[in-house]
């Protein structure tokens, strides 16, 4: 899976962390492994600008994902490299927010972007939490992939 992180946001992060996360997730997911996809990390202005511009609300926000191909359908068989419909879409992080609320649940700003980063893929993948038993289903999954991320890091093997 190709997996590429531009940190745009002028704050440390740890973005080889971050491409290895996503690469588990969508393997954990079952995602054609010529997936491709696009992890940004901005500066709040910025976040702030794609929260008005795409969802018409004020403010920055923690995590933003822009589906690349609506038809993407990741359980696909393999194709050719070329095949557009790889292109899985843009996960946008914002470390600033991920930093207050990391501060507010007592945990890490890494482990908050890890978090949103999942978050953000899972969107992608087609989950949403609009209603209750969509975010109980979403929830689910965003915590046994995080807890099984944090078990292969403990093991090494990530």
């Amino acid at each position: 899976m190709a997996v590429f992180v531009a940190n745009e946001s002028g704050t440390d992060a740890d973005e080889v962390a971050l491409a290895a996360l996503a690469r588990f997730v969508l393997d954990e997911m079952k995602v054609n492994p010529l997936a491709e996809l696009s992890i940004m990390l901005l500066e709040l202005s910025a976040m702030e600008e794609l929260h008005v511009r795409y969802m018409g609300e004020e403010g920055p926000t923690d995590v933003l994902a822009f589906p690349q191909d609506d038809a993407f359908d990741p359980s696909a068989p393999d194709s050719g490299e070329d095949d557009p419909a790889l292109l899985l879409g843009d996960v946008v992080l914002c470390p600033e927010i991920a930093r207050r609320q990391a501060a507010k649940a007592g945990h890490s700003t890494e482990r908050e972007l890890h978090l949103l980063c999942t978050h953000g893929i899972l969107h992608l993948l087609g989950y949403d939490h609009a209603e209750p038993e969509e975010e109980r289903e979403m929830w689910a999954v965003q915590s046994r992939l995080l807890t099984s991320w944090d078990a292969a890091r403990s093991a090494g093997t990530r």
